[in-house]
């Protein structure tokens, strides 16, 4: 038995610089036509030559793969003007919001007196103007800086509705979203301009998985698992063919020195288990006929790219995942069996 599936399109993926990003592109390359690139480097990607610099590294990390196509992005800041938006059109397809200090190098991120209060800080708001004029995607990491972590999503909706009600054009991206409150958030709104990103991982864990027995630090990333609750709803998100949700895997790889140590970085590296386990978690919610609109079809519509024309091939045959990967990352599932295998 097989399944053949138009190459994916991971709206949400963390690639890294230098060594580690050329020895993890081969996992994106080999299985999808898009990727949209994360600007949370070091430093972050911010300029129109921050971008044509990270975009040189990572196309000549992909040339074997010619296929699959870098989008890139750049990341919003407290010194962002509209003029610095306007000379990254052509180059970018969106802007990333990372709130200040919730996830991996986010210390220069936006402060939450900024995202509770933005009309006092104008030079923000014409920023978003700008990405709006440009046509480029706002793509929201939604957590409001200082709650309890189980809530900042929750309380990062205020925030939300302030710039779908301020733009009226600018296209929203909620990414990975991890609350069966945010399953509801998006339908009550309704807006086909407001989408999210759902990840592999969170359609497996919840917070169980990372704390509830040992702790197990490579399934901890930002936003937190959750309840099994909001696990059962991000499945039915995932799987019912809606056109709001679709594929951002936040594959995020770390060394392993990073992640097995007192102060362990979030993020989960997903990206060489991420055809197989999705087509397994489809499967397993009898939602096969679905999985082509969450991985390949949804995310390219909202972002205007064509649909892909190649297909890869998933095989019925068991397979372990290994226990690292280049030596020194350990991947999602690591050691553990998958009854579907990405040929």
């Amino acid at each position: 038995m097989h399944v053949d599936l138009p190459l994916m399109s991971d709206m949400h993926v963390h690639l890294r610089q230098g060594v580690m990003l050329r020895n993890v592109a081969q996992w994106t390359g080999s299985c999808c036509s898009h990727c949209l690139v994360m600007p949370n480097t070091v430093p972050s990607v911010a300029t129109a030559a921050d971008v044509a610099s990270y975009r040189t590294e990572v196309v000549e990390a992909f040339k074997h793969y010619p296929h699959c196509k870098p989008l890139m992005t750049f990341k919003l800041s407290p010194s962002t003007t509209a003029d610095k938006v306007m000379a990254m059109r052509g180059l970018t397809v969106a802007g990333k919001l990372y709130p200040e200090g919730v996830t991996t190098n986010s210390g220069d991120g936006i402060s939450r007196k900024i995202l509770e209060r933005p009309h006092d800080y104008p030079n923000f708001m014409d920023a978003l103007g700008a990405m709006e004029q440009a046509g480029m995607v706002l793509c929201l990491h939604g957590e409001m800086p200082d709650e309890f972590c189980m809530d900042r999503e929750v309380q990062f909706y205020e925030f939300v509705r302030w710039v779908l009600l301020q733009y009226p054009k600018l296209r929203v991206v909620l990414e990975h979203i991890t609350d069966y409150r945010s399953v509801r958030f998006m339908r009550v709104w309704g807006d086909e301009r407001f989408t999210a990103t759902i990840t592999a991982h969170h359609l497996r864990l919840t917070l169980d998985d990372v704390v509830g027995d040992k702790l197990n630090p490579h399934n901890f990333c930002k936003p937190v698992a959750k309840h099994p609750a909001d696990r059962t709803a991000l499945l039915e998100a995932a799987t019912s063919g809606d056109p709001r949700f679709f594929l951002g895997s936040d594959s995020a790889p770390h060394p392993i020195s990073d992640k097995e140590c007192a102060a362990g970085c979030a993020g989960v590296f997903s990206a060489p288990v991420l055809p197989e386990l999705l087509t397994t978690i489809f499967e397993e919610q009898g939602a096969l006929p679905h999985l082509e609109a969450f991985t390949s079809v949804n995310g390219n519509r909202f972002y205007g790219l064509p649909q892909p024309t190649e297909t890869i091939r998933l095989e019925r045959e068991s397979w372990q995942v290994p226990d690292l990967c280049n030596s020194n990352v350990v991947p999602f599932l690591a050691d553990q069996t998958l009854p579907w295998r990405f040929s």
